[in-house]
Protein backbone atom coordinates (compact mmCIF):
# COMPACT_ATOMS: atom_id res chain seq x y z
CA UNK A 1 0.00 0.00 0.00
CA UNK A 2 2.84 2.40 0.84
CA UNK A 3 4.50 1.78 -2.54
CA UNK A 4 1.15 2.29 -4.28
CA UNK A 5 0.64 5.62 -2.50
CA UNK A 6 4.15 6.75 -3.46
CA UNK A 7 3.59 5.76 -7.10
CA UNK A 8 0.27 7.63 -7.08
CA UNK A 9 1.90 10.78 -5.68
CA UNK A 10 4.79 10.61 -8.15
CA UNK A 11 2.45 10.05 -11.12
CA UNK A 12 0.22 13.02 -10.25
CA UNK A 13 3.24 15.18 -9.46
CA UNK A 14 4.81 14.44 -12.84
CA UNK A 15 1.57 15.37 -14.63
CA UNK A 16 1.22 18.70 -12.82
CA UNK A 17 4.93 19.56 -12.87
CA UNK A 18 5.11 19.01 -16.63
CA UNK A 19 2.06 21.27 -17.01
CA UNK A 20 3.55 24.02 -14.86
CA UNK A 21 6.94 23.65 -16.56
CA UNK A 22 5.21 24.55 -19.82
CA UNK A 23 3.93 27.79 -18.27
CA UNK A 24 7.34 28.50 -16.73
CA UNK A 25 9.45 28.02 -19.86
CA UNK A 26 7.07 29.97 -22.10
CA UNK A 27 6.75 32.80 -19.57
CA UNK A 28 10.54 33.12 -19.47
CA UNK A 29 10.62 33.07 -23.27
CA UNK A 30 8.00 35.86 -23.41
CA UNK A 31 9.97 38.00 -20.94
CA UNK A 32 7.55 37.54 -18.03
CA UNK A 33 9.00 37.53 -14.54
CA UNK A 34 8.37 34.19 -12.85
CA UNK A 35 8.47 35.04 -9.16
CA UNK A 36 8.47 31.42 -7.96
CA UNK A 37 8.55 27.94 -9.45
CA UNK A 38 7.70 25.39 -6.80
CA UNK A 39 7.76 21.63 -6.50
CA UNK A 40 4.85 20.55 -4.31
CA UNK A 41 2.35 22.94 -2.77
CA UNK A 42 2.95 25.44 0.10
CA UNK A 43 3.90 25.79 2.89
CA UNK A 44 7.48 26.12 1.71
CA UNK A 45 10.16 23.85 3.14
CA UNK A 46 13.12 25.18 1.20
CA UNK A 47 13.66 27.92 -1.35
CA UNK A 48 16.62 29.34 -3.24
CA UNK A 49 16.60 32.46 -5.36
CA UNK A 50 18.43 32.10 -8.65
CA UNK A 51 18.34 35.26 -10.70
CA UNK A 52 14.90 36.80 -10.14
CA UNK A 53 13.09 33.51 -9.52
CA UNK A 54 12.68 31.55 -6.29
CA UNK A 55 12.90 27.78 -6.80
CA UNK A 56 11.17 26.07 -3.89
CA UNK A 57 10.36 22.67 -2.43
CA UNK A 58 7.06 22.63 -0.58
CA UNK A 59 5.39 20.46 2.05
CA UNK A 60 2.41 19.03 0.17
CA UNK A 61 3.83 16.52 -2.34
CA UNK A 62 1.38 17.11 -5.17
CA UNK A 63 2.63 18.65 -8.40
CA UNK A 64 3.87 22.19 -8.32
CA UNK A 65 3.12 25.76 -9.36
CA UNK A 66 4.43 28.66 -11.43
CA UNK A 67 3.70 32.11 -9.94
CA UNK A 68 4.10 34.88 -12.49
CA UNK A 69 4.42 38.59 -11.71
CA UNK A 70 1.14 40.45 -12.25
CA UNK A 71 -0.69 37.23 -13.03
CA UNK A 72 -4.01 38.05 -11.36
CA UNK A 73 -3.79 41.70 -10.40
CA UNK A 74 -1.92 44.86 -11.29
CA UNK A 75 -2.25 46.34 -7.79
CA UNK A 76 1.13 45.12 -6.54
CA UNK A 77 2.97 45.24 -9.85
CA UNK A 78 6.52 46.54 -9.37
CA UNK A 79 7.84 45.73 -12.84
CA UNK A 80 5.18 46.52 -15.43
CA UNK A 81 7.41 45.53 -18.33
CA UNK A 82 7.62 41.94 -17.06
CA UNK A 83 4.05 41.65 -15.79
CA UNK A 84 1.84 38.93 -17.25
CA UNK A 85 -1.22 41.19 -17.56
CA UNK A 86 0.79 43.87 -19.41
CA UNK A 87 2.02 41.51 -22.11
CA UNK A 88 0.39 41.22 -25.54
CA UNK A 89 -2.58 38.93 -26.13
CA UNK A 90 -0.37 36.64 -28.21
CA UNK A 91 2.18 36.28 -25.39
CA UNK A 92 -0.54 35.57 -22.80
CA UNK A 93 -2.21 33.00 -25.05
CA UNK A 94 1.10 31.20 -25.63
CA UNK A 95 1.87 31.11 -21.89
CA UNK A 96 -1.66 29.93 -21.09
CA UNK A 97 -1.77 27.06 -23.59
CA UNK A 98 1.82 25.95 -22.90
CA UNK A 99 0.77 23.75 -19.99
CA UNK A 100 -1.85 21.98 -22.10
CA UNK A 101 0.66 21.47 -24.92
CA UNK A 102 3.18 19.96 -22.48
CA UNK A 103 0.57 17.49 -21.23
CA UNK A 104 -0.23 16.50 -24.81
CA UNK A 105 3.48 15.98 -25.48
CA UNK A 106 3.83 13.91 -22.29
CA UNK A 107 0.93 11.68 -23.39
CA UNK A 108 2.47 11.18 -26.83
CA UNK A 109 5.88 10.36 -25.31
CA UNK A 110 4.30 7.91 -22.83
CA UNK A 111 2.35 6.04 -25.54
CA UNK A 112 5.40 6.02 -27.82
CA UNK A 113 7.61 4.49 -25.13
CA UNK A 114 4.98 1.82 -24.42
CA UNK A 115 4.87 0.75 -28.08
CA UNK A 116 8.65 0.94 -28.43
CA UNK A 117 9.20 -1.62 -25.67
CA UNK A 118 6.02 -3.73 -25.78
CA UNK A 119 5.97 -4.23 -29.54
CA UNK A 120 3.76 -3.16 -32.42
CA UNK A 121 0.41 -4.87 -33.09
CA UNK A 122 -0.19 -5.89 -36.70
CA UNK A 123 -2.62 -8.19 -38.57
CA UNK A 124 -1.44 -11.78 -38.39
CA UNK A 125 -3.67 -13.16 -41.15
CA UNK A 126 -4.87 -15.93 -38.83
CA UNK A 127 -7.42 -16.33 -36.04
CA UNK A 128 -5.90 -17.53 -32.78
CA UNK A 129 -7.89 -18.76 -29.80
CA UNK A 130 -6.52 -16.97 -26.72
CA UNK A 131 -8.86 -18.39 -24.08
CA UNK A 132 -11.72 -20.86 -23.72
CA UNK A 133 -14.56 -20.31 -21.24
CA UNK A 134 -15.33 -23.19 -18.89
CA UNK A 135 -18.46 -25.24 -19.73
CA UNK A 136 -18.81 -23.49 -23.09
CA UNK A 137 -19.51 -25.19 -26.43
CA UNK A 138 -15.86 -24.58 -27.36
CA UNK A 139 -14.59 -26.47 -24.31
CA UNK A 140 -17.06 -29.31 -24.86
CA UNK A 141 -15.71 -30.03 -28.36
CA UNK A 142 -12.08 -29.79 -27.18
CA UNK A 143 -10.91 -26.38 -28.39
CA UNK A 144 -7.95 -25.04 -26.40
CA UNK A 145 -5.96 -21.81 -26.17
CA UNK A 146 -3.40 -21.64 -28.96
CA UNK A 147 -5.53 -23.33 -31.61
CA UNK A 148 -5.61 -21.58 -34.98
CA UNK A 149 -9.05 -21.52 -36.64
CA UNK A 150 -8.44 -22.12 -40.32
CA UNK A 151 -11.94 -22.66 -41.70
CA UNK A 152 -15.57 -22.24 -40.67
CA UNK A 153 -18.06 -24.27 -42.75
CA UNK A 154 -15.31 -24.83 -45.32
CA UNK A 155 -14.66 -21.11 -45.71
CA UNK A 156 -11.13 -19.78 -45.10
CA UNK A 157 -11.00 -17.05 -42.48
CA UNK A 158 -8.21 -14.59 -41.72
CA UNK A 159 -9.69 -12.13 -39.22
CA UNK A 160 -11.57 -12.21 -35.93
CA UNK A 161 -14.41 -10.18 -37.48
CA UNK A 162 -14.97 -12.87 -40.15
CA UNK A 163 -14.98 -15.58 -37.47
CA UNK A 164 -17.49 -13.74 -35.26
CA UNK A 165 -19.77 -12.86 -38.19
CA UNK A 166 -19.95 -16.49 -39.37
CA UNK A 167 -20.77 -17.74 -35.87
CA UNK A 168 -23.50 -15.14 -35.49
CA UNK A 169 -25.09 -16.37 -38.70
CA UNK A 170 -24.98 -20.00 -37.56
CA UNK A 171 -26.20 -19.69 -33.97
CA UNK A 172 -28.25 -22.68 -32.89
CA UNK A 173 -27.02 -24.90 -35.77
CA UNK A 174 -24.05 -27.24 -36.15
CA UNK A 175 -20.96 -25.54 -37.52
CA UNK A 176 -17.95 -27.35 -38.97
CA UNK A 177 -14.61 -26.01 -37.79
CA UNK A 178 -11.12 -26.80 -39.00
CA UNK A 179 -8.35 -25.88 -36.58
CA UNK A 180 -4.60 -26.23 -36.53
CA UNK A 181 -2.95 -27.28 -33.28
CA UNK A 182 0.79 -27.29 -32.56
CA UNK A 183 2.16 -29.59 -29.86
CA UNK A 184 5.93 -29.36 -29.72
CA UNK A 185 7.17 -30.01 -33.26
CA UNK A 186 3.95 -31.74 -34.22
CA UNK A 187 1.35 -29.73 -36.20
CA UNK A 188 -2.08 -31.34 -36.47
CA UNK A 189 -5.23 -30.38 -38.32
CA UNK A 190 -8.41 -31.16 -36.39
CA UNK A 191 -11.98 -31.09 -37.65
CA UNK A 192 -14.92 -30.76 -35.29
CA UNK A 193 -18.53 -29.68 -35.18
CA UNK A 194 -19.97 -27.32 -32.61
CA UNK A 195 -23.29 -25.60 -31.97
CA UNK A 196 -22.92 -21.84 -31.18
CA UNK A 197 -25.31 -20.77 -28.43
CA UNK A 198 -28.28 -18.59 -29.37
CA UNK A 199 -28.42 -16.91 -25.94
CA UNK A 200 -24.94 -17.07 -24.41
CA UNK A 201 -24.08 -15.58 -20.99
CA UNK A 202 -23.01 -11.95 -21.04
CA UNK A 203 -19.53 -11.30 -22.49
CA UNK A 204 -19.02 -14.95 -23.53
CA UNK A 205 -20.23 -15.02 -27.11
CA UNK A 206 -21.94 -17.94 -28.90
CA UNK A 207 -18.88 -20.22 -28.77
CA UNK A 208 -17.28 -19.11 -25.50
CA UNK A 209 -13.82 -18.20 -26.82
CA UNK A 210 -11.55 -15.18 -26.87
CA UNK A 211 -9.92 -14.79 -30.29
CA UNK A 212 -7.43 -12.45 -31.92
CA UNK A 213 -6.15 -11.88 -35.43
CA UNK A 214 -3.29 -9.59 -34.45
CA UNK A 215 0.26 -10.36 -33.43
CA UNK A 216 2.98 -8.40 -31.69
CA UNK A 217 5.80 -7.38 -34.00
CA UNK A 218 9.22 -6.19 -32.83
CA UNK A 219 10.88 -4.14 -35.59
CA UNK A 220 14.67 -3.63 -35.67
CA UNK A 221 15.76 -1.61 -32.62
CA UNK A 222 16.60 1.53 -34.61
CA UNK A 223 13.09 1.57 -36.12
CA UNK A 224 11.16 1.06 -32.87
CA UNK A 225 11.10 4.73 -31.74
CA UNK A 226 9.62 5.75 -35.11
CA UNK A 227 6.97 3.03 -34.94
CA UNK A 228 6.37 4.05 -31.33
CA UNK A 229 5.71 7.68 -32.27
CA UNK A 230 3.40 6.66 -35.12
CA UNK A 231 1.26 4.29 -33.05
CA UNK A 232 1.55 6.52 -29.98
CA UNK A 233 0.04 9.38 -32.02
CA UNK A 234 -2.88 7.14 -32.97
CA UNK A 235 -3.43 6.23 -29.33
CA UNK A 236 -3.29 9.89 -28.30
CA UNK A 237 -5.90 10.76 -30.94
CA UNK A 238 -8.13 7.83 -29.92
CA UNK A 239 -8.04 8.65 -26.21
CA UNK A 240 -8.42 12.37 -26.85
CA UNK A 241 -11.56 11.72 -28.93
CA UNK A 242 -12.86 9.33 -26.25
CA UNK A 243 -12.29 11.83 -23.45
CA UNK A 244 -13.94 14.69 -25.34
CA UNK A 245 -16.93 12.46 -26.16
CA UNK A 246 -17.23 11.31 -22.55
CA UNK A 247 -17.02 14.88 -21.29
CA UNK A 248 -19.75 15.94 -23.70
CA UNK A 249 -21.99 13.07 -22.61
CA UNK A 250 -21.42 13.92 -18.95
CA UNK A 251 -22.25 17.61 -19.45
CA UNK A 252 -25.37 16.72 -21.44
CA UNK A 253 -26.47 14.46 -18.57
CA UNK A 254 -25.87 17.19 -16.00
CA UNK A 255 -27.94 19.67 -18.03
CA UNK A 256 -30.77 17.11 -18.03
CA UNK A 257 -30.50 16.81 -14.25
CA UNK A 258 -28.78 13.42 -14.22
CA UNK A 259 -25.91 12.87 -11.79
CA UNK A 260 -23.01 11.15 -13.61
CA UNK A 261 -22.19 7.82 -11.96
CA UNK A 262 -19.11 6.93 -13.99
CA UNK A 263 -17.06 9.95 -12.88
CA UNK A 264 -14.27 9.45 -10.38
CA UNK A 265 -11.80 11.66 -8.51
CA UNK A 266 -8.53 11.12 -6.66
CA UNK A 267 -9.74 7.90 -4.99
CA UNK A 268 -10.70 6.36 -8.33
CA UNK A 269 -7.44 7.51 -9.93
CA UNK A 270 -5.51 5.99 -7.01
CA UNK A 271 -7.36 2.68 -7.44
CA UNK A 272 -6.65 2.47 -11.18
CA UNK A 273 -3.03 3.61 -10.68
CA UNK A 274 -2.58 0.82 -8.12
CA UNK A 275 -3.90 -1.79 -10.54
CA UNK A 276 -1.74 -0.47 -13.40
CA UNK A 277 1.30 -0.52 -11.10
CA UNK A 278 0.62 -4.18 -10.27
CA UNK A 279 0.69 -5.10 -13.98
CA UNK A 280 4.01 -3.37 -14.63
CA UNK A 281 5.79 -0.16 -15.51
CA UNK A 282 4.58 0.00 -19.12
CA UNK A 283 0.96 -0.38 -18.00
CA UNK A 284 1.47 2.40 -15.48
CA UNK A 285 3.11 4.60 -18.11
CA UNK A 286 0.20 4.01 -20.48
CA UNK A 287 -2.24 5.11 -17.76
CA UNK A 288 -0.12 8.21 -17.06
CA UNK A 289 -0.44 9.05 -20.76
CA UNK A 290 -4.24 8.77 -20.54
CA UNK A 291 -4.29 10.93 -17.40
CA UNK A 292 -2.10 13.53 -19.09
CA UNK A 293 -4.56 13.75 -21.98
CA UNK A 294 -7.40 14.12 -19.48
CA UNK A 295 -5.58 16.96 -17.74
CA UNK A 296 -4.88 18.72 -21.04
CA UNK A 297 -8.47 18.50 -22.28
CA UNK A 298 -10.08 19.44 -18.96
CA UNK A 299 -7.73 22.41 -18.57
CA UNK A 300 -8.70 23.85 -21.94
CA UNK A 301 -12.40 23.87 -21.03
CA UNK A 302 -13.50 27.56 -20.78
CA UNK A 303 -14.29 27.44 -17.06
CA UNK A 304 -13.03 30.02 -14.53
CA UNK A 305 -9.77 29.06 -12.74
CA UNK A 306 -8.75 26.77 -15.61
CA UNK A 307 -6.46 27.67 -18.50
CA UNK A 308 -9.50 27.66 -20.76
CA UNK A 309 -11.11 30.28 -18.52
CA UNK A 310 -8.09 32.56 -18.93
CA UNK A 311 -8.24 32.06 -22.70
CA UNK A 312 -11.93 33.01 -22.56
CA UNK A 313 -11.12 36.36 -20.96
CA UNK A 314 -8.37 37.00 -23.52
CA UNK A 315 -10.94 36.21 -26.23
CA UNK A 316 -13.35 38.78 -24.77
CA UNK A 317 -10.52 41.31 -24.84
CA UNK A 318 -9.82 40.52 -28.49
CA UNK A 319 -13.51 40.90 -29.45
CA UNK A 320 -14.29 44.10 -27.53
CA UNK A 321 -10.88 45.73 -27.72
CA UNK A 322 -10.46 46.19 -23.98
CA UNK A 323 -9.44 44.03 -21.05
CA UNK A 324 -11.82 42.70 -18.46
CA UNK A 325 -10.92 44.42 -15.20
CA UNK A 326 -8.28 42.28 -13.45
CA UNK A 327 -10.28 42.46 -10.20
CA UNK A 328 -13.38 41.12 -11.96
CA UNK A 329 -11.40 38.32 -13.61
CA UNK A 330 -9.75 37.43 -10.30
CA UNK A 331 -13.14 37.33 -8.54
CA UNK A 332 -14.66 35.12 -11.25
CA UNK A 333 -11.65 32.79 -11.06
CA UNK A 334 -11.97 32.63 -7.27
CA UNK A 335 -15.61 31.58 -7.59
CA UNK A 336 -14.67 29.05 -10.24
CA UNK A 337 -11.96 27.60 -8.02
CA UNK A 338 -14.43 27.30 -5.13
CA UNK A 339 -16.87 25.43 -7.38
CA UNK A 340 -14.10 23.08 -8.55
CA UNK A 341 -13.00 22.38 -4.97
CA UNK A 342 -16.58 21.65 -3.88
CA UNK A 343 -17.08 19.38 -6.90
CA UNK A 344 -13.84 17.56 -6.11
CA UNK A 345 -14.89 17.08 -2.48
CA UNK A 346 -18.29 15.76 -3.56
CA UNK A 347 -16.76 13.28 -6.02
CA UNK A 348 -14.17 12.19 -3.46
CA UNK A 349 -16.86 11.63 -0.81
CA UNK A 350 -18.86 9.54 -3.29
CA UNK A 351 -15.74 7.53 -4.19
CA UNK A 352 -14.92 6.84 -0.54
CA UNK A 353 -18.47 5.60 0.06
CA UNK A 354 -18.17 3.25 -2.93
CA UNK A 355 -14.76 2.05 -1.75
CA UNK A 356 -16.07 1.30 1.75
CA UNK A 357 -19.15 -0.47 0.34
CA UNK A 358 -16.97 -2.53 -2.04
CA UNK A 359 -14.56 -3.49 0.76
CA UNK A 360 -11.48 -3.47 -1.50
CA UNK A 361 -9.84 -1.68 -4.40
CA UNK A 362 -10.73 -4.57 -6.74
CA UNK A 363 -14.36 -4.45 -5.66
CA UNK A 364 -14.39 -0.67 -6.09
CA UNK A 365 -13.09 -0.95 -9.65
CA UNK A 366 -15.65 -3.61 -10.51
CA UNK A 367 -18.49 -1.39 -9.21
CA UNK A 368 -17.03 1.56 -11.11
CA UNK A 369 -16.98 -0.24 -14.46
CA UNK A 370 -20.48 -1.76 -14.17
Amino acid sequence: MISSILVFIVALSVLILVHELGHFLTARWMGIWVEEFGIGLPPRIFGKKIGSTIYSINLLPFGGFCRMHGEDSEDNTTNAEKSFLRKSKKARVLVTIAGVVMNLVLALVAFSIVYTFSGIPRPSGKVTILDVVASSPAQEVGLIAGDLVKKVEGKDIATSDEFVALLEEKKGTKVALEVERTEGDNVQTKKMKVVPRENPPENEGPLGVVVSSTEIYFPPIWQRPFYGVYYGSQDAFFWGKTIVGGLGTMLAGILKGNIPKDVSGPVGIFAITTEAYKVGFLSLLNFVGILSLNLAILNIVPFPALDGGRLFFIGIEAIFGRKVLPKVEASVNAVGMAVLVLLLLAITTYDIKRLIAAGSIDGFLQSFYK
